[in-house]
């Protein structure tokens, strides 16, 4: 049994759309191919559902009914849902406009920031892709290409090759909670049928009725004042950047650390 789930773990471990060895699907006689359909086509519908009716509901047949096929038309593209999902996946990561970092310009920090924003915004945009991310395996060539920019973003800020690593997660996975919390409350506003600022305001009076006695509230009211911002959105923003002003800071001082060895 132990040897079974090991084997079973393993095949998950190496499972890719874009590390299949077989010829690619759609590329059959013209005849066999059902009418209208290509593996784009239905990729582009595959994002359009994720982003209307999220993760949880998708499926194969609910894809087929919006591309007016049959769910059997849709596995001539691709073997399974995972499958299209991983290709959904890698097409929108492609969203993201990409900073040149091939030359170390000097400019490290610019080019850090502009990848986190452009991260942040693919989280905010599709709040499906974040589930997704630890799933896969993320090989397709969009993914590929962002994870190269970051590579040598993080290089061009001179850091030693031991500590590139560290730097690479303290930014990307600090975007990564953050974009997927920020994703999340903005569905959640949505489906209560409320702007962002309408939920912000009805759970900041929830909490007050909830906790008004608590000696936490004190403390929370002189920070939200100190917050700054006419909207949650301006809110979000100015987090966000205080965040990666400190990252910033904190790279500097670890390469003005590494210089005094």
């Amino acid at each position: 049994m132990a040897k079974t789930a090991a084997a079973r773990t393993q095949r998950q471990a190496r499972t890719s759309v874009w590390l299949q060895e077989k010829t690619p699907r759609g590329r059959g006689r013209k005849g066999d191919q059902p009418n209208g359909l290509d593996r784009d086509r239905i990729t582009r519908a595959t994002i359009r559902l994720l982003d209307a009716e999220g993760l949880a509901k998708f499926s194969m047949r609910r894809l087929a009914g919006e591309l007016n096929v049959t769910a059997m038309s849709v596995y001539w593209y691709v073997d399974t849902k995972d499958d299209l999902l991983e290709l959904a996946l890698d097409a929108a990561c492609g969203e993201m406009a990409l900073p040149e970092t091939e030359e170390a310009t000097g400019a490290w920090q610019e080019q850090l920031r502009e990848l986190a924003d452009q991260y942040r915004a693919l989280l905010i945009r599709h709040p499906w892709v974040s589930p997704l991310v630890g799933k896969f395996l993320n090989m397709g060539p969009n993914w590929l290409a962002f994870a190269l920019a970051v590579q040598r973003a993080v290089a061009n800020t001179g850091l030693p090759a031991h500590r590139q690593n560290g730097a690479i997660s303290a930014v990307f996975q600090f975007v990564y909670g953050f974009g997927t919390i920020e994703a999340q409350v903005t569905a959640r506003s949505r489906e209560a049928g409320l702007t962002p600022d309408e939920y912000y305001e009805e759970a900041v009076e929830a909490v007050r009725e909830g906790l008004g006695a608590h000696e936490i509230m004190e403390s929370a009211d002189r920070l939200m004042e100190a917050r700054g911002g006419a909207t949650v959105a301006e809110m979000w923003d100015r987090d966000f950047t205080t965040a990666l002003d400190l990252l910033m800071a904190g790279i500097e001082s670890l390469l003005r650390a590494e210089s005094a060895r």
